[in-house]
């Protein structure tokens, strides 16, 4: 079979369909219509901006749930808004050609491509514990940041070291903040992240040239700027003290608070409340299960699931607030209290009135 390695054009689409679409991913990452119209025009002005996408230490995840996106779906993601010129995973050449590819593609973008890494990076004996093309990770990565206009870690294992760096860590893994020490790093961490925080950023990278505000972590203010515990569908009954206790009983089968079944929400950056995931509008919490703080690098993999963790911000209070009231019957003692309590108000007002009323006639038995 013959093969060529002229790049494909990408299809034509109509102006019409390709305003909707810019409009349809503007809104899918929280982005106003005229951003969604800036970013048509700088589509149909060919300024899709160029990807290069490589995997290391991982599952592969990130780019699963990447294909599951349809808002755009993939195929207009990768061929009208972003021009995804290396893949492993979507490559349909193999070997010393998809090499060639991989050089060409940073030859011809240099300083203007998004190098997006996903996967975690052994440092340990020179690498040797994840090789491609008979180079190590990190020759790669350091090739690749070198001429990248932007450089995104996608997923947990990329923005910290994920799994792969959990104790005992025998490869050395590394997040490529930590490999690329000195470069800022976008990092969208996640286990897997949803697929239209990377989009937001690519986006805004191509309409304005320019990365969105970031967080101390390096992580997109807008899709990490608050918890999930914040804007959790199971915050009313945390606030009203209704827990499942554990799995499968009457309580968990009510849909109530995972609080107490080790939810990391309460400290877990993260939209996933707000954006789901697959489509189906699906993220852990709504099938039952705690979040595990898979976007909080001394959460994720370090700390049991049914671990709880304290409450930076509680509302109202930290304590397991009790369902039905511990007090029952009326306290003889309080009632007196009260009785007294309301005797003094009312003669009180009843003085008031009188000195605040001089002309009153008085009654025939009352002394002036």
């Amino acid at each position: 079979m013959h093969t060529s390695n002229r790049a494909v054009d990408p299809p034509v689409i109509e102006r019409r369909d390709l305003i909707k679409l810019c409009l349809m991913a503007a809104a899918a990452v929280g982005l106003p219509a005229s951003v969604g119209a800036k970013i048509a025009q700088a589509a149909k002005a060919g300024l899709r901006p160029s990807v290069i996408w490589l995997h290391f230490q991982e599952c592969t995840g990130c780019t699963e749930s990447l294909l599951r996106s349809s808002h755009p779906d993939l195929g207009e993601l990768i061929l009208n808004l972003i021009s995804l010129d290396y893949h492993e995973t979507l490559c349909a050449a193999a070997g010393h050609q998809a090499e060639d590819v991989f050089q060409a593609a940073m030859k011809e973008k240099a300083g203007k491509y998004i190098l997006v890494i996903e996967g975690a990076i052994p440092t340990k004996q020179d690498g040797i514990y994840c090789k491609i093309g008979g180079r190590t990770a990190v020759e790669i990565v350091k090739e690749a940041a070198a001429q990248a206009g932007a450089v995104v870690a996608i997923g947990s294992c990329a923005s910290f070291g994920g799994i792969a760096a959990a104790d005992p860590n025998p490869t050395g893994a590394q997040g490529a903040p930590a490999m690329l020490e000195g470069k800022k790093v976008v990092t969208i961490p996640g286990c897997p992240p949803n697929p239209y925080n990377f989009l937001g950023t690519a986006l805004q990278y191509a309409v304005y040239g320019t990365l969105p505000t970031l967080d101390t972590k390096g992580r997109p203010l807008f899709a990490y700027g608050r918890t999930i515990h914040e804007h959790c569908p199971r915050r009313p009954h945390f606030d009203a003290g209704r827990f499942a206790e554990k799995f499968g009983d009457e309580a968990h089968r009510q849909a109530f608070c995972l609080y107490k079944l080790g939810c990391k929400g309460p400290q877990t950056y993260a939209n996933c409340s707000t954006l789901r995931f697959g489509e189906v509008g699906m993220w852990p919490v709504r099938a039952g299960h705690p979040c595990v703080g898979c976007t909080e690098q001394s959460l994720a993999f370090r700390v049991p699931i049914h671990q709880t963790v304290d409450i930076p911000r509680p509302t109202p209070s930290d304590s397991f607030a009790p369902i039905h009231a511990r007090d029952e019957g009326i306290n003889p003692v309080a009632v007196g209290v009260a009785g007294l309590a309301v005797g003094a108000l009312l003669g009180a007002g009843a003085m008031a009135s009188r000195k605040l009323n001089p002309a009153r006639v008085p009654d025939k038995e009352e002394k002036p």
